[in-house]
């Protein structure tokens, strides 16, 4: 009797390398608009006067807010804000449609719409009434593929006069951890010189293991941001910004520190044109307030805003 395993099919060789199943597929890269979130996350958003904010959740999905901000630099006054989240999940953390607004006693209303279509579609409306007029209006569409995300932007539309914005936004995945796309802006209108103008940039993104690196670029400036988690207490963020039209550059760096145990929260930052500011948190608990203390100066121009504010709910 001969060789059984010889008289068998012969055993096929080995895929090379590029023929086999790259093992980390790539993701869904997000949006364009939240491409530099991260780092814009970590500078503080500063405040000036008093503030008192108090929330109420009425059920699992229906919330309404009072707040009460006195301020010689914004406009001061009562606004009455109401916040639905509907019964459709997508995620963990995602429910749709979501509604939320706030009103003045003038009738100054700024609204939002956000619904997701389907797995893929999400739509997002804008809106703010002012003086019983439409002074902003904005819709945004954006399509999330396996690998990419396009999204469209419509910015105040007059379908009778002609005239408006559209931006068109695409990033791709190219890479485990690298993401390029670009950004169209077209405005239109009768008062634009040949009826409209267009801009074209470039976006990317890198990623690492504890930072990342975004930037875009395109013929009105450069924007670059970078932002690195140094540990499970401190984000540190960097954003530069060049305006080639006007010929300027601001460097900003910020920074964020989470004391869990302290139950604060503190945002700082420093800008090239000697601007500081800092906002911290503090949870009053058991109680349900959270203290904030808001703090900018600008030495070059000897200015001094100072917040402060209480949040209930």
């Amino acid at each position: 009797m001969g060789n059984v395993l010889a008289s068998g099919p012969p055993v096929p060789p080995p895929l090379p390398p590029a023929l086999v199943a790259d093992e980390h597929p790539l993701e869904n890269p997000g949006t364009v608009e939240d491409l530099h979130k991260k780092t814009k996350d970590v500078f503080p958003v500063n405040f000036e006067g008093a503030k008192i904010m108090v929330n109420k959740g009425l059920s699992n999905h229906f919330q309404i807010s009072h707040t009460l901000n006195m301020s010689s630099v914004t406009p001061s006054g009562y606004r009455f804000g109401a916040t639905y989240v509907g019964p459709q999940q997508y995620g963990p953390s995602e429910a749709y449609p979501i509604l939320l607004g706030d009103i003045d006693p003038s009738g100054n209303l700024n609204a939002n719409i956000i619904h997701q279509l389907n797995k893929n579609t999400r739509m997002k409306f804008v809106s703010q009434i002012q003086n019983s007029k439409f002074v902003a209006t904005q819709l945004t569409t954006d399509y999330k593929g396996s690998s990419y995300t396009a999204s469209l932007t419509m910015g105040n539309p007059d379908f009778i006069n002609g005239s408006g914005v559209s931006v068109l936004h695409y990033l791709q995945s190219v890479m485990p951890n690298v993401a390029v796309g670009g950004e169209v802006a077209y405005q239109y209108g009768s008062g634009i010189p040949g009826g409209g103008v267009a801009v074209i940039s470039g976006v990317g993104r890198y990623t690492g293991s504890n930072w990342n690196l975004s930037g875009t670029v395109g013929g009105s400036g450069l924007h670059l941001c970078f932002h690195q988690k140094a540990s499970e207490q401190v984000q540190i963020g960097v954003e530069l910004e060049t305006n080639i039209r006007a010929q300027e550059s601001v460097a900003s760096i910020g920074y964020q520190v989470d004391l869990p145990k302290a139950n604060l929260v503190f945002r700082g930052m420093l800008d090239s044109n000697w601007t500081v500011g800092g906002v911290l948190e503090k949870k009053l608990q058991p109680l349900p307030f959270t203290f904030a203390l808001s703090g900018l100066m600008n030495h070059s121009k000897n200015q001094f805003r100072l917040g402060c504010g209480l949040i209930i709910g």
